[in-house]
């Protein structure tokens, strides 16, 4: 991303190509869910498949901001569709004592492409062109596919969803304000700040009914479960987002380089999800999920030191590796609770609705972060102490998660 924001031009609006796959992921994940539970998740499977091999095409095809977003959009959009639906597969293919395990897996599934894929991203960057990145996505995508369709058709639903339209409705109405939130900081400006404020009040009249009852003012139980991934994918995502642009800007590393660190960080996420997968099913999970965003903070914390100090740059590397096995821990138990505590008719939505706070918490804070950035980059660029901040002001979205993570036990004793 570093390169295709210098290449278009493109930088003061880093954050858009982001924003964008976050926003029209939730009406995906709105759609997935409903359509889980009523015929099942292979047809939103196939669906989002296809989806994101022509969202990668299009996005290599980018010659302005327009396009690439564009692009964005259309995978933000199939990615909605894919993970709920994968979700609503384990909770229905796995007994309730093999989810852990399950999860577990679902993380390793994706550690050799996120170990590989960032380092050959970067290589490809710099070497080749940035394009091939979304060019390669089709070939990768297919064959497994091929191989996961003809095996789902047992786990099929057959019942219909009650206020599907109002729900889709609703989740259409959050992405727009969840769009309009980013627009309205990056203008830098006292009307851009009023519209981003009135985003925000729409968006949260919208998710509401997305969401369990009381998520919003973190009931006990399965409302918080479900609130929690939202609060520790923020924290962590929203400085990731600068993670690999803060390296190439202020230490001087290669894009490569700096993808690598993300490779490490990929790496380590698994020994955290395979140390919750040794908890058994049936045990809480709130304080496992309060150690993971400790550890998550912690690492925000330090990470300034990366760029403000003199150290080697592996410092950024182990630093960021940490904290991503505090996610590791954090991620799949809140997935493991949130299943354990939902009836069986309601995983197609309670599985779309810890993505969607994924996806809406993270595009908020992503979006107040990119203010600073912004207005750094309009009055002489980003230094070391903006990163620094920015990474700060993750790391307080990370303090919540932690202050909260008691409420996902569905009583106090």
């Amino acid at each position: 991303m570093p390169v295709v924001a210098e290449e278009l031009g493109t930088v003061a609006a880093y954050t858009w190509a982001f924003s964008a796959f976050m926003a029209t992921s939730i009406v995906a994940m709105v759609v997935a869910g409903l359509w889980s539970d009523s015929r099942g998740p292979r047809e939103p499977l196939v669906a989002g498949v296809v989806a994101f091999a022509v969202g990668a095409l299009v996005a290599g095809a980018a010659t302005g901001l327009g396009v690439l977003v564009v692009g964005r959009a259309v995978q933000g959009a199939a990615s909605g569709l894919l993970i709920v639906a994968v979700y609503v597969l384990i909770a229905r293919a796995y007994d309730e004592e093999l989810r852990p395990r399950a999860f577990s897996v679902l993380a390793a599934a994706w550690v050799v492409p996120s170990l590989v894929g960032p380092f050959v991203a970067g290589w490809l960057a710099e070497s080749v062109t940035w394009r091939a990145v979304f060019w390669l996505v089709p070939v990768f995508v297919v064959g497994p596919a091929l191989l996961l369709f003809p095996r789902i058709g047992a786990y099929e639903g057959g019942h219909g969803i009650p206020g599907a339209g109002r729900r889709v409705l609703a989740g259409a109405g959050a992405a727009g304000a969840l769009l309009g939130v980013p627009a309205g900081l990056l203008r830098v400006s006292v009307l851009g700040l009023a519209e981003a404020v009135i985003g925000l009040v729409v968006l949260c009249a919208a998710i509401r009914p997305l969401l369990p009852a009381g998520a919003l003012v973190f009931a006990r139980g399965l409302p918080t479960s479900v609130m929690m991934r939202g609060l520790i994918a923020a924290a962590f995502f929203s400085a990731e987002v600068f993670v690999p642009l803060a390296l190439v800007r202020t230490r001087d590393l290669s894009v490569t380089q700096a993808g690598m660190i993300l490779s490490v960080s990929a790496a380590l996420w698994i020994v955290g999800s395979y140390l919750q997968g040794r908890v058994p099913a049936d045990r809480d999970r709130s304080r496992l999920v309060r150690v993971g965003a400790s550890v998550v903070v912690v690492a925000l914390a330090v990470l300034p030191v990366a760029v403000l100090t003199p150290v080697p740059a592996w410092v950024a590397a182990l630093v960021w590796g940490a904290g991503a096995i505090g996610m590791g821990l954090a991620i799949p138990s809140v997935s493991v609770q949130v299943t354990r505590l939902s009836p069986p008719q309601s995983l197609g939505a309670n599985s779309a609705a810890i993505q969607i706070i994924d996806a809406v918490l993270g595009a908020v804070v992503v979006s107040v972060l990119s203010l600073g950035h912004a207005y750094a980059e309009l009055h002489g660029g980003a230094t070391a102490v903006t990163y620094a901040l920015l990474w700060f002001g993750s790391a307080v979205t990370g303090v919540a998660a932690v202050a909260l993570a008691g409420r996902m036990r569905p009583t106090t004793s």
